[in-house]
């Protein structure tokens, strides 16, 4: 392990680069705890978090090499991180390779391979194991920065399944100054990451007091002007409106415009209510309780943001009102008396929000009087963002750092912007960084001496992390702007209480470590920890669990069950057994109306019928490949689907379809609500999409995932049967029913291993600019011929060498290859000898 050289006041180490990582004895023995097991490492903003996973990380590579990955949220941190690594570890530069979607998937796989050291954000990683691109092997230390993200459906929960189950020696380090608001968050954190060590170091400590600075926290009452009160009261009245309607349908007994959020979730579940026990009224209720939310929306501007801020929203409504297919709620929201006059006061209301005028005077009290040299602005909105940018540039020098999505009709920030943003803010180019949540975590930003809150943040974590930004060098200021009688005084007492209830709760972590990592070893099974120190029998008892458990919110899921459910396993008839049936009856071959019989499954998906050679389709343990949209990541199906055994995911940008399971099936993938979006909003893309399927795979599939077809959304119940009905007739398309994702992945599954290993065919992904060799596009036309799929057109291509050949040879000459017989070769006579008739 890496040591402190006293007399240089240096850490020495393998692969440390001399002279540069100062002396920190709490970094050390975060260290030393973390390079023995997988460990959650707990220390305040500023103090050193990276140092620490380096020193682990170094430890490795000399030990075990490999390779090490470090995951982190944001792609400016991915960045930072690299950085910090190529300047502290002896390993060249270019075996420190960063990962971000900027990077060509190709690109990631072969650099992944050769690499000593990646830093990734997590999706990338995500995505590349989705798609068998890289492999976990190998990799002997992994990092989660900002662990306390580790929760839901969150990506970091996958990548550390897969990690657990493939490595060959694995050891995780999670890193955060903030894992949670309470001891169940915090062993949530440790469960999903397969972590059972706990190290924590607070600002109590005497080695890490020495490398603290104090900072205060001020807050400042604003007093909102008397326009802005109403223009605030006028849209509380439509609310107020809203909910008296809603009180009469019984699912409210309140009508205050203020009630809580968890208030108005209460309500839309009773809502929900009604529309599952077929009330009309209940689609009426849950639009009026849109109508609130945008209300709501446009309330929290006005309040707590700026008047510009409101207006633009404001734009934004009523183009969206405009457009087709829009709702109901929308429409109400914009053509509302009371709303149009507050959208015409925000349009001739010419003064500056209370916030923005005291916003500058703390600025040039930090910046002028007190001769200070950094400031960080964070707020919520990057509507208001923009407009403090342009505000506080006429006084400061001042830039905006947003992230790179455009959700609220504002420009993003490419990575190249943002990285530039941040140097030229070290390099003191401008004074006054006004930034959203993306700089809130992790970010080496230089130490400021003032961070304005513009508004506060209702979780402590959040909270923690922005303050994070000061006091790292030197004693700092943290001040939080609050509007009087508005949520912003909510959401203050709200974050203060999880932060000092999470500041408490790593308190007692530090003093009772070893009882918390007893029950973190009970959590996921403490018989395994006994087999062996980390790296060895697989790590954890979790990575023999089924991976597809991490991150569904505490639901049980197990894959394996799934798939018995799904025909798979002994016990059970299903899908699987059915197909065993069919290809016993079709040995039985020449009566035709037999035949055709078995020719469809209780898929839907029709076969092969003339050949005995077809084995049946009781448990197998083979290996199937089933190609997924880049786009379907969206849903964890693809990701379920890669931790199955036996199955093998790809992930392509598709032309066709969102799943590809064999070379004449594909699959259209339609949630309830997208589908019921093509019949009232006039979007006809899915019968576009459905006829590009028909005319590149001879069996396509739609699947339309979810309940209530019929009930989700107010649309007659037989302007949904026709569109089933076009899509069957029409397109010549099976249409399937699923309840849910899970539902989904496990047909995808039955699907892809009969075609595949029942009916012996391989995947080829078909469309437009899928860039098939010769060979292909000749065995993709042979294949088609009678249906005989890609092996028997490979057969028939090497024994008559060519295309020509086998459309002219004859029936004895065909059955001499493999595989055709009688009825197939007379098939393929039938298709190429007989004159076209169109019958349409």
């Amino acid at each position: 392990m890496a040591t402190a050289s006293g007399e240089s006041g240096y850490i020495e180490g393998p692969l440390l680069v001399d002279g540069l990582l100062e002396k920190r004895h709490y970094q050390l023995q975060l260290a030393e705890t973390a390079v023995t097991d997988h460990t959650l490492v707990c220390l305040p903003t500023g103090l050193g978090k990276t140092a620490v996973s380096l020193l682990v990380t170094a430890e490795r590579l000399a030990e075990h090499g490999g390779t090490s990955v470090l995951l982190a949220p944001t792609k400016p941190l991915v960045q930072q991180h690299a950085t910090f690594y190529r300047e502290a570890l002896t390993i060249d530069d270019d075996d420190i390779v960063v990962f971000t979607g900027n990077v060509r998937p190709d690109d990631r796989a072969a650099l992944f391979d050769s690499a000593r050291v990646v830093c990734a954000t997590p999706q990338v990683i995500e995505n590349d194991l989705v798609g068998n691109r890289i492999s976990l092997a190998d990799v002997t230390h992994l990092t989660f920065d900002e662990c306390h993200r580790a929760t839901g459906n969150y990506a970091y929960n996958y990548i550390a399944d897969r990690y657990h189950a493939d490595a060959d020696e694995p050891l995780v380090t999670g890193m955060s100054a903030s894992p949670g608001g309470d001891k169940e968050e915090i062993l949530t954190v440790c469960d999903n990451l397969g972590l059972r060590d706990v190290a924590v170091m607070t600002e109590d400590d005497a080695d890490v007091a020495t490398h603290t600075h104090d900072t205060d926290v001020e807050w400042e009452r604003v007093e909102l002007p008397e326009t802005v009160i109403e223009i605030r009261d006028a849209l509380n009245e439509v609310i107020a409106e809203r909910l008296t309607k809603l009180k009469g349908l019984g699912v409210t007994n309140s009508t205050d415009p203020s009630m809580s959020q968890s208030q108005l979730n209460a309500i839309r579940g009773k809502l929900q209510e009604l529309i599952n026990n077929d009330s009309s009224e209940g689609y009426k209720g849950m639009s009026a309780h849109a109508e609130i939310m945008k209300l709501r929306r446009a309330v929290e501007l006005v309040e707590t943001q700026s008047v510009e801020s409101l207006r633009r929203y404001f734009e934004r409504q009523r183009e969206d009102a405009k457009s087709s297919g829009a709702s109901k709620a929308s429409q109400r929201f914009v053509s509302d008396p009371r709303v149009k006059e507050a959208m015409r006061r925000t349009e001739t209301f010419d003064d500056l929000h209370p916030k923005f005028r005291r916003t500058r005077i703390l600025l040039a009290q930090t910046l002028g009087i007190e001769n200070g040299e950094r400031v960080i602005v964070f707020t919520e909105s990057r509507d208001t963002a923009e407009t403090l940018t342009e505000f506080l540039g006429e006084h400061f020098a001042t830039r905006r750092f947003v992230g790179q999505g455009d959700k609220q009709g504002s420009d993003g920030m490419t990575q190249t912007e943002q990285k530039e943003t941040l140097d030229a803010f070290r390099a003191g180019e401008f004074e006054v960084l006004v930034s959203t949540s993306v700089a809130e975590e992790g970010l080496d930003v230089p130490d400021v001496d003032l961070v304005l809150f513009y508004e506060p943040v209702p979780k402590g974590i959040r909270s923690i992390q922005r303050k994070g930004r000061t006091g790292r060098a030197s004693d700092g200021r943290v001040v939080v702007l609050l509007a009087e009688d508005t949520r912003d005084e909510a959401f203050f007492w709200i974050s203060r209480n999880e932060e000092k209830r999470m500041e408490d709760e790593l308190r007692k972590l530090k003093n009772l470590e070893g009882e918390i990592e007893t029950e973190i070893r009970k959590q996921v099974g403490f018989d395994a920890f006994a087999e062996g120190s980390t790296g060895e029998e697989g790590g954890p008892a979790r990575a023999s669990e089924p991976a597809s458990n991490a991150g569904n919110d505490g639901a049980d899921h197990d894959a394996n069950a799934d798939r018995e459910r799904a025909g798979d396993g002994a016990g059970q008839a299903g899908l699987a057994d059915f197909a065993a049936s069919a290809a016993s009856d079709r040995e039985e071959g020449p009566d035709e109306s037999n035949t055709a019989a078995a020719e469809t499954s209780a898929s839907g998906i029709a076969s092969d019928a003339d050949e005995p050679t077809v084995e049946t389709a009781s448990p197998v343990d083979g290996t199937v490949e089933i190609v997924a949209d880049q786009r379907e990541l969206d849903s964890h199906i693809a990701r379920d689907l890669s931790t199955r055994e036996g199955i093998e995911t790809r992930l392509e940008t598709l032309d066709v379809g969102d799943y590809v399971l064999s070379d004449r099936v594909v699959v259209e993938r339609k949630e309830v609500d997208d589908f019921l979006d093509t019949l009232v909003g006039g979007d006809r893309s899915l019968f576009e999409q459905v006829g590009a399927a028909a005319r590149y795979y001879a069996r396509p599939v739609v699947i339309v995932e979810g309940d209530r077809l019929y009930e989700a959304r107010n649309v007659h119940p037989n302007a949904i049967r026709g569109a089933l009905a076009s899509l069957a007739v029409d397109f010549g398309v099976s249409v399937m029913r699923t309840d849910d994702a899970d539902d989904t992945a496990n047909l995808l599954e039955v699907i892809a291993r009969r075609e595949q290993e029942t009916d012996d065919r391989s995947v080829s992904v078909h469309g437009e600019k899928g860039g098939k060799t010769l060979a292909e596009q000749q065995e993709y036309v042979v294949g088609s011929v009678a249906e005989v799929g890609p092996v028997t057109a490979r057969a028939l291509l090497e024994h008559f060498g060519s295309v020509e050949a086998v459309m002219r040879a004859g029936e004895n000459d065909l059955r001499e290859v493999d595989g055709i017989g009688e009825i197939t070769a007379e098939r393929i006579r039938i298709v190429t000898k007989s004159e076209y008739a169109n019958r349409n």
